[in-house]
């Protein structure tokens, strides 16, 4: 581990080396601002523990904001509610679809209320909301009320999604980054588990508490949440963008413990975020709505957007219909819920072990092997669905808890870590919201196009469903082999740089930037800059 001595003699030789050159791509930009690259160098240079000891108050409240996350998994999940209280299929896909077009309005209302008033402030408000619509869903006399109450809830829900994984990318250093914002995906999958555990629970009684007690469940979270974030303290970045010196710096030390790391300077880190700030400024043409498909923003647009969508179109949507598959091989309801419940367990277990895969390869290797080996499941269940027995319906339930596993192993956590990381920093806000947007909307889609290709009264596929969402997942692995960069170890300032110079996807990893000498060249071809064909090749 280095010390930090030896991080400032790094930063120092770099420095040395660069300082004087003031130009990037042809254009005059903001000059180097040498505490900009020192603390900018201290940060690549700094360890993993060396990071958590320096920024454990980071990781915290991060981890206060996701927990915000573990109410929307646990109200989706719940929607599939069992026993005398359960709904129709088509009332059931409207309460699914209900909350996820709520989530798409909670969303374009946080593209424009976090940024006047910071993800705090934000977060307090959506809480205050959510917890005034679950009286909707406790009291509701009959679905159609229930159903209103999902739009109402998917607001705050929609405003959670992405409020969390921003501001985890912000008050995190780069080390942390993967882990903070990953952390998303466990506690949307910590909902989904406890959801299984009280559907099980209430399989049983047929009495009104049967729907009642799931839904009351739900107000357990936001006031301790909201507690929580009352305490935590806004992202320096915001305060930056807004041009708030001194509240930024204040910002930041309530994030971190200057007494574990004597070297540490508050200033350096504010003056790096600063130069991010102003180089992003003169790289793109303004913070407005159009101006995310505008110039090399509109590249990072389709990639965030595209991580996004993958997601839905990898075929996750069938492992919600575990205990579809298992009651069809025989299995009682309480025990297709237990093992629903082994499946979601494992889940957590894959995103906890994600972090580790993360900071040894990387999110893009992470990423394509995880959606081949999705593809590679979703065949071998649509072939097991031709022998149409006992047997095949045991193997595609085993096949189906593989691909929870994996999925929350890869492609599942890694989303949120990308997302965060692609988008430039002032259009993070934007950008995100957008995505998951269409993320939302292709839900939609997906649970209606499922609902019909299992459905016995519809197109009664059965497992076969498998095979088309093997298609969709294909189509995913080539876009992601030719189009989805690498991130890790990469400062905001050094992606905006390799954005601006149109890196090829697959040359992240290799290529070599300094955001403040603005030189670029590739490992082992000794060249200062790509050339045109190498430029385009990810633009076509």
């Amino acid at each position: 581990m280095a010390t930090a001595a030896e991080r400032r003699q790094s930063s120092d030789a770099t420095l040395d080396k660069h300082v004087d050159n003031q130009q990037v791509l042809g254009r005059d930009v903001v000059a180097p601002n040498n505490e900009a690259q020192h603390a900018a160098s201290e940060e690549k240079s700094m360890s993993f523990l060396t990071a958590i000891k320096l920024y454990p108050k980071a990781a915290g409240w991060a981890a206060v904001m996701c927990t915000a996350l573990i109410m929307e998994g646990y109200d989706l999940a719940l929607l599939g509610n069992t026993g005398n209280w359960s709904v129709p299929a088509s009332w059931q896909s409207a309460l699914s679809n209900g909350a996820r077009a709520g989530e798409v309005l909670g969303l374009i209302l946080n593209g424009f209320i976090s940024e006047r008033l910071g993800y705090r402030k934000t977060m307090i408000g959506a809480l205050i909301s959510m917890t005034a619509f679950i009286f909707i869903l406790f009291f509701a006399p009959n679905v159609q009320t229930l159903v209103v109450g999902e739009v109402f809830c998917g607001i705050p829900w929609g405003m959670f999604q992405t409020l969390a994984p921003q501001y985890a990318s912000e008050v995190a250093p780069v080390k942390l980054r993967p882990y903070l914002t990953s952390m998303t995906n466990m506690a949307w999958v910590i909902g989904q588990f406890i959801a299984a555990g009280v559907n099980r629970g209430s399989i049983t009684r047929t009495d009104q508490w049967a729907y009642r007690i799931p839904f009351a469940i739900q107000w357990v979270w936001p006031l301790p949440i909201m507690l929580g974030v009352m305490f935590a303290p806004e992202s320096p970045w915001w305060h930056v963008r807004r041009g708030e010196r001194a509240e930024a710096r204040a910002a930041l030390l309530r994030l971190t413990s200057p007494e574990k790391d004597p070297e540490f300077d508050p200033d350096k880190t504010i003056a790096m975020i600063e130069h991010t700030n102003e180089m992003e400024k003169r790289l793109s043409e303004g913070t407005r709505w159009r101006d995310c498909f505008k110039g090399v923003d509109k590249r990072r647009t389709e990639i965030v957007c595209g991580i996004w969508l993958g997601q839905t179109i990898c075929g996750q949507n069938i492992m919600g219909y575990f205990p579809y598959f298992m009651q069809q091989a025989g299995m009682a309801s309480t025990r297709s819920f237990d093992l629903s419940m082994v499946s979601l367990a494992l889940g957590m277990i894959g995103t906890a072990g994600s972090w580790f895969l993360m900071s040894k390869i990387g999110r893009r290797k992470i990423h394509f092997y995880g959606v081949c080996t999705l593809f590679t499941l979703l065949i071998i269940v649509g072939s097991l669905s031709f022998a149409g027995n006992q047997a095949s319906l045991w193997a595609i339930g085993a096949m189906l808890i593989c691909f929870v596993f994996v999925y929350d192993f890869t492609i599942g956590p890694v989303t949120y870590s990308l997302v965060s990381e692609m988008s430039s920093t002032r259009l993070k806000a934007k950008t995100i919201v957008m995505a998951r947007a269409l993320y939302n909307i292709s839900n939609i889609v997906v649970n209606v196009l499922t609902n019909y290709q299992l459905g016995e009264a519809s197109w009664n596929w059965g497992a076969k469903t498998a095979y088309f969402w093997a298609g969709t997942c294909g189509l995913l692995c080539v876009w992601v082999f030719f189009r989805l960069p690498e991130p890790k170890d990469r400062t905001y300032g050094e992606l905006d740089v390799l954005f601006e110079q149109r890196v090829s996807a697959r040359k992240f990893a290799t290529t070599v930037v300094d955001p403040y000498a603005h030189g670029l060249h590739a490992h082992g071809q000794g060249q200062e800059k790509l050339t045109e064909k190498e430029k385009a090749a990810d633009l076509q």
